[in-house]
């Protein structure tokens, strides 16, 4: 008989996430007293656990291992898609080799939640810094990846002490799932779209007591961010993203058959050519594909986990990945695994594939005028990474983007930069948001006596949940360790707390 995972006690839970709001507070309003607020009780964040029970990884191993392969490909080269011999090895591996008891304890050992925004479960991590005054960022992962892209970046960017930086640039983290994927619900109707998950974003931040923020986002988590500052969301001070949408209108007329433009710049030529190359190689195959027909990509995605994990691996983002056989490159095996993992367990490759869809009629994402780029006033900061699939010149960024603030070419990194160099990418938030952070010490430069009160009120909070930690919860032996669960006030009509599946009993 499978035992089921502990969960605490109703009463105690309450109490201790009352507690966790004490110490969350020391983060955040003992420097700015209008950056938190409390969440109301209603509001329903229920804590998150994963458990996956053995039959599905058995079951998961078992379809791995009686993989049908197709004949070897043609040709020298990934023009045609995953290698096979490559593809074998990695699968391989993934049947015999991998283990993902590993990233569910780490995910465990991370703050989790589950909330519902317009009628869809929304899964977060949240994770709060241990030095005051730092900033919240809501940071969107895109397809092919998950909230398994951002995992790297937590503790440079809630710890930056210990990652060379200062206690000035900290950061609290909030990584959703984007609805459809991983631990989020799946949208049963039509209109889950960039701008409505940037309304749910704005939804959650608030209801997590920030009315102040920046966003992040690459891969669709560029539009769902640019959405965010577009709708002005409430409380949001400013943006960073990388793939953004700067193609001016010229240069999207020329790549879909229109005649060349003639004033460009030598840079500006040599990116326009880039994309014309790219779309010959038929790099945005998989994105006309999901876009045209993601329920039919689904059927195969979701019957063979050979097929989820090679198209995953068609994204153009993974042409220089070298499917595990250099231990040094970032993303690891392992990493990639869990993040094909994640999509097969969670059943969620129809369901995230229909992003696409649903953005169908706005065009293409990294061309301006499709994104309505001249609408954004807030301000933006864009890192161009070297090895991405997009990399727009300065020009143009400038041209899309009314209140550009911070345009940055780095040396290294590709599309999934926070996956491929996470430090990097950690310093690239902290040098674009150190503006804003000034822009909130002079605007609460007057108000020292508050900040002093404030930060009182909440140590004093902090205390009382440590004293009530302590006590054992009804059933607890004394010193028996158990589960923590971060987090606001829950709801009174919230449940326990929600593995992703029950082991039976």
């Amino acid at each position: 008989m499978t035992k089921r995972p502990e969960i605490i006690d109703r009463d105690r839970r309450r109490l201790l996430s009352t507690a966790t709001l004490g110490f969350a507070a020391v983060g955040a309003a003992s420097l700015f007293p209008s950056m938190l607020i409390a969440a109301s009780a209603g509001d329903g964040i229920r804590p998150f656990r994963v458990y996956v029970p053995d039959e599905q990884l058995a079951d998961l191993r078992r379809r791995v291992l009686a993989t049908r392969w197709p004949d070897r490909e043609t040709a020298s080269d990934q023009s045609q898609g995953a290698p096979l011999e490559k593809l074998q090895r990695l699968v391989r591996y993934w049947g015999t080799g991998y283990n993902w008891r590993k990233l569910e304890k780490k995910l465990n050992a991370l703050p989790q939640f589950i909330t519902e925004i317009d009628r869809v479960d929304i899964h977060f991590i949240h994770v709060r810094s241990k030095h005051p005054n730092a900033l919240p960022v809501i940071v969107t992962h895109g397809w092919p990846g998950s909230i398994v892209e951002q995992l790297k970046i937590i503790d440079p960017l809630t710890n930056p002490t210990a990652h060379g930086g200062s206690a000035e640039d900290a950061f609290d983290v909030v990584i959703p799932s984007v609805p459809g994927y991983g631990f989020s619900g799946r949208p049963t109707s039509i209109g889950w779209d960039p701008d409505r998950i940037g309304r749910a974003w704005a939804m959650l931040m608030k209801r997590l007591g920030y009315t102040r923020y920046v966003a992040q986002g690459g891969d669709w988590g560029t539009p769902i961010s640019s959405a965010m500052a577009r709708q002005n969301a409430e409380g949001l001070l400013g943006i960073h993203i990388n793939l953004p949408a700067t193609v001016p209108p010229d240069v999207a007329a020329a790549l879909t058959g229109g005649p060349a433009p003639m004033d460009l710049s030598d840079k500006e030529r040599a990116q326009f050519e880039a994309l014309m190359a790219s779309g010959k190689k038929g790099n945005l195959a998989y994105f006309t594909m999901m876009t045209a027909r993601p329920q039919t990509v689904g059927y195969g995605a979701t019957d063979s986990p050979t097929g989820l994990a090679a198209w995953v691996l068609v994204h153009p983002g993974f042409n220089d990945w070298k499917y595990g056989d250099d231990p040094a490159q970032s993303p690891t095996k392992d990493d990639v695994l869990d993040n094909i993992t994640l999509y097969w367990l969670t059943n969620t490759a129809a369901s995230a594939a229909r992003l696409y869809w649903e953005n169908g009629a706005r065009g293409s994402v990294i061309v301006a005028v499709a994104q309505r780029t001249s609408e954004i006033a807030l301000p933006v900061a864009i890192t161009v990474f070297p090895e991405d699939v997009y990399r727009p010149p300065e020009t143009w960024a400038r041209r899309a983007y009314p209140n550009l603030t911070y345009f940055h070419e780095v040396d290294k990194g590709g599309h999934f930069a926070a996956w491929e160099q996470p430090e990097l990418f950690s310093a690239e938030l902290r040098a674009a948001f150190r503006p804003l952070r000034q822009s909130l010490f002079r605007l609460f430069e007057g108000r020292r006596p508050m900040r002093r009160i404030v930060s009182a009120l909440v140590a004093v909070g902090a205390l009382t949940g440590m004293v009530a930690y302590m006590a054992p919860a009804p059933g607890q032996a004394d010193g028996e360790a158990a589960p923590i669960y971060g987090g606001l006030p829950r709801s009174r009509k919230a449940g326990p707390c929600r593995p992703l599946f029950r082991a039976a009993t």
